[in-house]
């Protein structure tokens, strides 16, 4: 990737959440870590897919990207803007009005279809409310009206919709409008929150296709959040695997499902069903619950849960570190030694 630009840049970043005390003699204020030490790069031009369990912080680390949460400590930075792309801009450091200028740029897919669009507002209104928010519209309504139609038309909506409600739409075309709200401001970043899992399969695969080709013609670049490793690899330039807020396995897509190095991405791949009888592997089921993210264990997240857990894991947290180029696992016994791959 040396020879790609970097779009944003991640640093040690935490996100915490604190909880409201229980009386008001508690002393300790406890926190819900959502994210912990996250160091990671974005390319410009690529989809970075984000996979883990429920709850293991993608959904927050996407949003704290974005400035939607600020960030309890550590460093976002973009490489997008204009008028200096070798500089860049500290995200978060900047006040909700000097964040503005920046908006039209990010944009956000949201999971569910159904809540996240205005129910009283048209198609039409509902496009055109960012641009009016962010001063794009035209003196002249036709060419508005135009080009509110050619995003439709771009994101596989008929213009006959621009009048009607989202209540009057399935699933798959509420998604669709939301797809064509964000892509209307022409951005560079968007990110797509787990924007097929409350969809049917058979439409899944349409948004899939819709968001590659919206990526081809527009030179955009995707955060991809999902828990459904099929659909991640069918999508993605590069993988990161999270644990309990934190960054476990960060790979090309290609290498991280032919030779996972964490024994969770292991178990995770291992799970995918196959409907090839020839192709046999063993299941590695993960034993135990997910530990609170409110008390994380020491060291090691996994190393309640993992079969290859030592004494180090309990007591050291394991940095993530590169093994294979462009592969960067955070573990104190990597599955180095694998000879066969998974897939």
């Amino acid at each position: 990737m040396d020879d790609k630009k970097v779009l944003f840049r991640i640093r040690d970043l935490k996100k915490y959440f604190p909880l409201k005390k229980r009386n008001p003699f508690q002393r300790e204020t406890y926190n819900v870590r959502a994210n912990e030490n996250i160091n990671l790069d974005i390319y410009e031009g690529e989809t970075l897919g984000i996979v883990g369990e429920s709850g293991c912080g993608k959904s927050t680390l996407g949003r704290t990207i974005l400035q939607l949460y600020k960030p309890t400590s550590g460093t976002v930075e973009y490489f997008g803007d204009p008028a200096n792309s070798h500089k860049p801009v500290p995200l978060h450091q900047l006040s909700v009005d000097q964040l503005r200028k920046y908006r039209r740029d990010m944009q956000l897919i949201f999971q569910d279809p159904y809540s996240s669009l205005n129910p009283r507002m048209t198609v039409g209104q509902i496009l055109t409310e960012g641009l009016k928010a962010h001063n794009m519209l035209d003196k002249d309504p036709k060419k508005n009206q135009e080009y509110i139609l050619s995003v439709m038309e771009q994101c596989g909506l008929a213009p006959y919709f621009i009048h009607r409600y989202p209540h009057q739409f399935s699933g798959g075309q509420r998604q669709r409008i939301g797809i064509a709200r964000s892509v209307a401001l022409n951005p560079k970043f968007i990110v797509a929150d787990e924007p097929v899992s409350a969809l049917d399969v058979s439409i899944q695969s349409q948004i899939i296709n819709l968001l590659l080709d919206l990526k081809r013609d527009h030179g955009l670049t995707y955060m991809f959040i999902s828990h459904d490793l099929s659909v991640i690899k069918y999508i993605s330039d590069r993988v990161g695997v999270m644990y309990l807020g934190v960054v476990v396995e960060l790979a090309v897509t290609e290498d991280l499902y032919a030779f996972p190095l964490h024994p969770y991405t292991e178990a995770l791949l291992s799970a995918i069903p196959t409907t090839d009888a020839d192709h046999k592997r063993e299941i590695r089921t993960l034993e135990g619950d997910i530990p609170s993210p409110i008390n994380p264990p020491s060291g090691c997240k996994f190393h309640t849960r993992c079969k290859y857990a030592t004494e180090i894991c309990k007591e050291v947290e394991p940095e993530l570190v590169e093994l294979r180029p462009q592969h960067f696992v955070a573990c104190h016994h990597p599955l180095v030694d694998r000879k066969h791959a998974l897939f």
